[in-house]
This record gives C-alpha cells, sequence and structure tokens, in this order.
C-alpha cells in the first residue's frame, strides 16, 4: 500500500487556512503546517489559524522567517539564521520538540540553493529536524490542474511527501477531491515523513544515527 504524507506551506493566511482545516477535519487527514514567521506575527487571526491547526493534531513548523530568498542565496549569509531562529521564537509553544523546518525551495526545486553554511550550521546546532519534499504539484502555479500531478506523484512513489499552499490561488478550490480520492484509493495517510525527505533529524544526518 502507498503511504503519503501531506504538508502546506505559506501561510498562515487566516480564511484560507481555516478552510483548509476544514476539509482536513472532514476527511480526518492529519497534515503539516510549514509557516512563514512574518505572516504568524502579522495578525491575530494569522496567529488563531496556527493555533487551531496544532489544537486539532497538526504539526506546525519553520518555513523562514520572510520567505523571500532561497537560504542558499540570501546576503549576507549570515541572515539565514536569523530567518530560521526568529520564526522559532515566534512560533513559541506551537513548535514540536524535533522543531521541523523547511527550507524555501524557490519552485519546488532540490539542491544547494536550499541552505548556506550558516543555515545548516543553525539547524544542526538547534536541533532541528530539516524536511524537505518528494512531490511538488505546483498548485500556486496552476490552482486547478495541480491534482492530476499530485495523484501520479501518489501512485509512482512508496511514499510521497506532498506539498501543497494555504495561500489564495492555490489547493483549496480541489482539496476536497483530491483528499476523497486519497480515501477512496486506500491510500495509507500519514503525519511522518519518509526518510528520504529529512536531510537532518534533531540537528544529525539521519544515516549517522
Amino acid at each position: 500500500m502507498n503511504r503519503v504524507t501531506l504538508s502546506f506551506d505559506n501561510g498562515p493566511e487566516p480564511e484560507i487556512t481555516h478552510a483548509v482545516l476544514d476539509l482536513l477535519d472532514r476527511h480526518g487527514v492529519p497534515a503539516s503546517f510549514f509557516v512563514i514567521g512574518q505572516k504568524l506575527d502579522a495578525s491575530p487571526d494569522a496567529r488563531a489559524a496556527a493555533e487551531r491547526a496544532h489544537a486539532a493534531g497538526h504539526w506546525i513548523g519553520n518555513h523562514s522567517y520572510t520567505h523571500a530568498t532561497p537560504l542558499g542565496r540570501i546576503d549576507p549569509p549570515e541572515a539565514a539564521a536569523e530567518e530560521i531562529l526568529k520564526t522559532q521564537r515566534s512560533l513559541g509553544p506551537l513548535a514540536r520538540p524535533d522543531k521541523l523546518f523547511r527550507p524555501f525551495g524557490g519552485g519546488g526545486e532540490l539542491g544547494p540553493h536550499l541552505l548556506n553554511a550558516v543555515a545548516a550550521e543553525t539547524l544542526k546546532a538547534g536541533g532541528f529536524t530539516c524536511v524537505t519534499w518528494n512531490s511538488v504539484p505546483r498548485d500556486w502555479d496552476d490552482p486547478a490542474g495541480w491534482p492530476a500531478r499530485a495523484r501520479a506523484d501518489c501512485r509512482r512513489l512508496d511514499w510521497a511527501l506532498v506539498v501543497l499552499h494555504d495561500i489564495p490561488g492555490a489547493c483549496l478550490d480541489e482539496l476536497d477531491g483530491f483528499l476523497t480520492w486519497l480515501r477512496q484509493e486506500n491510500f495509507e495517510i500519514r503525519q511522518d515523513f519518509p526518510d528520504d525527505c529529512l536531510d537532518l533529524l534533531t540537528g544529525e544526518s539521519p544515516n549517522s544515527r
């Protein structure tokens, strides 16, 4: 049986995040939300959306503070540390003990642009778990067509970690149908992450354990 883990990036956006949470609750699907610190701090409504997700049992992770530049390209390089640590401070009690962090991919690509040396050392020293992905169906770019790519990835991969976005003009309109399909096809829906999408596990390389 193929496994699927769902994650949502770039929130909290109160109206969209609450609608996503309604659908996840209706389908009984656990997920993770990787939030932008600046948005979390922007308004009480944004924080309330993240708090609702946390209270419902979804995992809340760090997706940098501004989400302006992949941390492998940020200038000056030292700014990468504050992008990570400022968001972690903003998360406060919403954060998990394993300090989930997802780098900004700049379109979903994996590579050295994700983290510079300062970012990597900050994550290691802070005991963070760095979570990447293996399925990016580009819902922000194609809000009607993303489910076809997501379904293909879920069928192809033994364990798909799907990245969606709880922002306007992204996954929301097609999410109910996609969640229905996952249940109909009897995928094993997980909340944890495949090993090949974990670059760090509480500050250490998973291969070193």
